[in-house]
């Protein structure tokens, strides 16, 4: 029964949560316009006292790897490999996006789809979206009854005749702080669907992910592991002041 501490801070939400044996026992979720990440730390503290548990108790610490934010993922996995140097633990890391689609994934599992017609003869596909810049957007697609992969985690430019193969033969409901935009390009198609709100990784997701990634003993190297960035960092020049 593994008692499994996880970090999400891809995105400008932060979370953490404690599972065991795949079962949420504590989760504390943090929203802010500017950046959470720094309230990691807190979070963190917060979920363990809450579980009744000292961070020694801990079999795991998962982190969710990204694509993301540079900014948040350096903090998130940065903190779990202190974690796991200090506390002598393995290191678990899981794509972002597969945990935004677990999360849609588990909320139909356990109720009545809330989405899609159940009745629809065509296989409905999961489609987690991460803004990155002007159209462009990380995103991944999955089968919504298995998470089989159907498209790879990659950074894509959207345009009317983005995901058009799939979308032919499929219902994709897209989902996540990126899919907003793709809405009006995407839109027009009728098995296009977008969730009316925005959906954010959670570190309740990547806790249950990372439970049967401990049962098969997938674990990272912690000093080698490093975030999945997708794209190389850009930065940008300071504009010089003329006096």
């Amino acid at each position: 029964m593994p008692i499994i501490l996880s970090i999400e801070t891809s995105t400008k939400a932060c979370s953490a949560a404690i599972h065991q044996d795949g079962k949420l026992l504590s989760v504390s979720e943090l929203y802010n316009e500017k950046s959470s990440s720094g309230m990691l730390t807190t979070l963190i503290e917060h979920v363990v006292k809450t579980a009744s548990l000292k961070l020694q108790d801990v079999d795991a610490v998962a982190v969710a790897k990204g694509p993301g934010s540079y900014t948040g993922l350096r903090i998130g996995v940065s903190t779990a490999k202190g974690l796991c140097f200090t506390l002598e633990k393995p290191l678990i890391a899981i794509n972002t996006l597969e945990a935004m689609a677990f999360s849609i994934y588990d909320l139909k599992s356990g109720a009545q789809n809330p989405v899609t017609n159940n009745q629809s003869p065509i296989t409905n596909l999961l489609c987690p979206m991460l803004d990155a810049r002007r159209m462009e957007v990380y995103c991944a697609v999955y089968k919504e009854d298995t998470l089989e992969v159907m498209e790879p985690t990659q950074a894509k430019i959207i345009d009317e005749t983005s995901f058009a193969d799939l979308l032919e033969k499929h219902q994709i409901i897209f989902f996540g702080d990126g899919a907003e935009k793709c809405r009006t390009t995407l839109g027009g198609n009728p098995n296009a669907v977008f969730l009316n709100q925005t959906v954010f990784p959670s570190a309740k997701s990547i806790g249950a992910l990372a439970t049967r990634a401990f049962e098969q003993q997938q674990f990272e190297n912690v000093a080698d592991f490093e975030p999945f960035y997708l794209k190389e960092f850009v930065g940008t020049t300071p504009k010089k002041i003329s006096l």
